[in-house]
């Protein structure tokens, strides 16, 4: 029998990423390849799941009612303007199944998470690129790129390259997509990591209809193995979303987890003070090694330009027991680029002796 399927199914290559698993690594390998919070997971929520692991007998909530009230009070925003899913890469695909087709006009500005540019052509869209290492340094000629009744997406702060645009240049953008009667996904899971500034534009759901914001507990709350995270836009946009969503796609423990992160409030500034501290001394440290040179970076993780190989480093790394991201992968990078998470300072320690120690 022939078996078939949509052709940007058949043509659909998944993006790689990073992490132990990505190399059935051991738990002995330490892992700068990931971007979560350098403190973890709270204790609080580790103590939480264990005192409720029976609820995996159970079916979870179907609307995650409890979350959603316990985001309600984080974003300040109602209900009716939030929808979770199981992790913000779920998040991305449904958006884009709901919205994006093959007719649809994309602009993304790369390097940057690749999920964007799979999850549009998965639904058989032929997205369009704006390469730039620091987006706020080229908005002049970005935003006449910005397509009629299309979809712009935006990493703010950017992954890989860690720049972040002020929420005066983000508004510029939204402003202009919306006189264009274009939408703006906004993917925000690292701001909430950025010490030094507030950028958001979460509040400015309330003035742009066509502007969709997503945000992830994994990353702020060191909650990757649970997968969580949950989206801000206007009610229009926010229904559509729930009407496309996987039943039970949010498990009873991540629902639990979530509540238990989002009551911890002094988790967030701590893992701030942390990434500003060892953020610089990292960069320091590296800037130092012949042949690397580490792009400025707002938040827990660094873009670093090396000399060398990015995958020879990642294998001679790999023999220190250190894991790192090999960038060569992101579209408008090379294989000179690698990219490393801000962890404890004695982590830390030991990945400059490694790099420092290379040949």
């Amino acid at each position: 029998m022939k078996i078939t399927a949509k052709s940007s199914i058949l043509k659909h290559s998944p993006a790689s990423h990073g992490g132990r698993n990505s190399k059935n690594l051991g738990l002995d390998v330490l892992d700068f390849s990931s971007n979560t919070s350098p403190l973890g997971c709270p204790k609080s929520v580790k103590g939480y799941l264990k005192a409720n692991i029976t609820k995996i007998e159970e079916y979870p909530d179907l609307n995650s009612d409890l979350l959603l009230s316990s985001l309600k009070e984080h974003t300040k925003f109602e209900k009716s303007n939030i929808v979770v899913g199981n992790g913000a890469a779920e998040l991305i695909y449904n958006f884009c199944s709901a919205f994006i087709s093959k007719n649809s006009k994309v602009l993304i500005a790369v390097p940057t998470f690749q999920e964007y540019e799979s999850a549009c052509s998965l639904n058989g869209a032929s997205p369009s690129f704006f390469k730039s290492m620091n987006l706020s340094q080229d908005l002049s000629s970005f935003l006449p790129k910005i397509p009629k009744k299309g979809f712009v997406f935006i990493c703010n702060p950017n992954n890989p390259t860690g720049t972040i645009l002020s929420r005066q240049q983000m508004n510029g953008i939204i402003g202009a997509a919306k006189r264009l009667s274009t939408i703006v996904f906004a993917d925000e899971c690292f701001i909430e990591m950025v010490p030094r500034s507030d950028e958001s534009v979460m509040g400015d759901v309330k003035k742009f209809d066509n502007l969709f914001v997503l945000r992830s507990l994994t990353k702020s709350f060191g909650l990757p193995g649970i997968r969580i995270g949950y989206a801000i836009s206007s009610g229009k946009i926010i229904s559509i979303m729930k009407k496309i969503r996987v039943p039970w796609s949010v498990s009873s423990l991540a629902q639990d987890a979530g509540i238990a992160a989002l009551s911890n409030t002094s988790h967030l500034a701590k893992s701030k003070k942390l990434i500003l501290q060892e953020g610089t001394f990292l960069q320091k440290k590296i800037n130092n090694i012949d042949g690397f040179y580490c792009h400025d970076s707002a938040t827990t993780f660094l873009l670093v330009k090396t000399k060398a190989c990015s995958t020879r480093l990642q294998n001679e790394l790999l023999k220190k027991k250190i894991l790192i991201r090999d960038c060569k992968d992101f579209r408008g990078l090379n294989g000179n680029f690698i990219r490393i998470a801000v962890k404890s300072h004695q982590e830390n320690l030991k990945l400059v002796a490694a790099l420092e120690g290379l040949k």
